[in-house]
């Protein structure tokens, strides 16, 4: 069974469309927008360069996730901020079917076209996280969220983990990091619908402190991400 690389980034900037600026006309949302709790700086670079140099197909939304977040399920608590969630039945209507079901759709697509010609999908949903959240320092450089019940994720991320060490051992890697994989998002829907053996879905999580530096670092560490990913999948 051949693999099918798919790449996404749910979270790839800050945008709000104009039908509904006025939901972020106060400067305590415009603050919010600039910062992680709109968007993952550095996710959709690193999501755009994983395709490049793998050839493989890429989706990504920059809507932010104050919006609508692309990584949560119908039903969840925080699909929708507080920015939206006071919007009115079909305003919150409106949003889901022009940005959220499209998205999640074509990327479904994908999977199943790929499961259906007997390919193995190994998806990578590309994120960032903020260093410090509620006054506590994230201790790690790099996480790989995986389901641990699900072998080739395990597997998958070991090799990874270990390709990561080779290529740059000054960083710290932890697997299920700083949230766990099988926690809600959109790896773990898909994981729904096909099984182990069909479905690999790993997300990627980059800790924005490595982003936000500037000159050579963000680039090497990002250089470091897409060679070692490449070892960890043989090709």
């Amino acid at each position: 069974m051949t693999d099918y690389v798919l790449i996404t980034c749910e979270h790839g900037g800050n945008r709000i469309p104009l039908p509904y600026l006025h939901l972020f006309k106060t400067a305590q949302y415009r603050a919010l927008l600039n910062s992680h709790r709109g968007f993952d700086p550095g996710a959709l670079i690193v999501a755009q360069s994983l395709a490049t140099i793998l050839m493989a197909p890429l989706v990504t939304s920059t809507i932010s996730r104050l919006l609508i977040d692309l990584n949560r399920s119908l039903g969840h608590p925080h699909l929708y901020s507080p920015a939206t969630r006071n919007a009115t039945a079909d305003m919150r209507r409106q949003i889901l079917d022009h940005y959220y079901r499209p998205y999640r759709t074509k990327v479904e697509n994908l999977v199943r076209r790929a499961v259906a010609g007997g390919s193995r999908v190994v998806h990578i949903s590309c994120h960032s996280f903020t260093p410090e959240l509620n006054g506590k320092v994230r201790n790690a450089d790099i996480g790989l969220l995986y389901h641990p019940a699900r072998s080739g994720e395990v597997h998958l991320c070991e090799r990874w983990k270990a390709s990561l060490k080779a290529c740059a051992p000054e960083l710290k890697v932890r697997r299920n990091y700083p949230y766990a994989g099988k926690n809600d998002g959109f790896t773990t829907v898909l994981r729904r619908s096909f099984s182990p053996l069909a479905y690999v879905g790993i997300e990627l999580e980059i800790n924005q402190k490595h982003v936000l530096r500037t000159g050579q670092s963000w680039m090497a560490v990002r250089t470091k991400i897409m060679d070692s990913f490449r070892i960890a999948l043989g090709v």
